[in-house]
């Protein structure tokens, strides 16, 4: 991961523990999607986003995100290196496959990779 890309997801998680430790679970989601963005091609990145998604979700006691954040910690430690959906939030309530639109400000960053 370049440093700049390494920054941006930094930031995004650090917005995310942030707010997941003033409970503001809404924003911390937030901030673990676009932080899911930065750095699903990137396996510890990457399950790093899903592990705090399955501890939003746990908080919620939403199952559905759950049962979709154990299994996504998982495939984001095996198949990041092998084929990952661009623009993916990575919540449990979107499709796993699903490429996504890469929001305007990450896409010079995602380019370099």
């Amino acid at each position: 991961m370049h440093a700049e890309l390494r920054q941006a997801y930094d930031r995004e998680m650090l917005a995310a523990v942030e707010h997941y430790s003033g409970n503001n679970l809404d924003k911390a989601f937030g901030h673990l999607e676009r932080a899911h963005i930065l750095g699903q091609s990137f396996a510890f990145a990457h399950a790093r986003a899903h592990w705090w998604m399955l501890k939003v979700g746990w908080k919620r006691r939403d199952p559905i995100e759950i049962r979709g954040q154990v299994a996504r910690v998982l495939g984001a430690l095996l198949f990041s290196r092998i084929w990952v959906p661009l623009g993916n939030t990575g919540g449990a309530h979107v499709h796993p496959f699903r490429s996504m639109p890469i929001p305007e400000e990450f896409r010079a960053l995602l380019k370099r990779r």
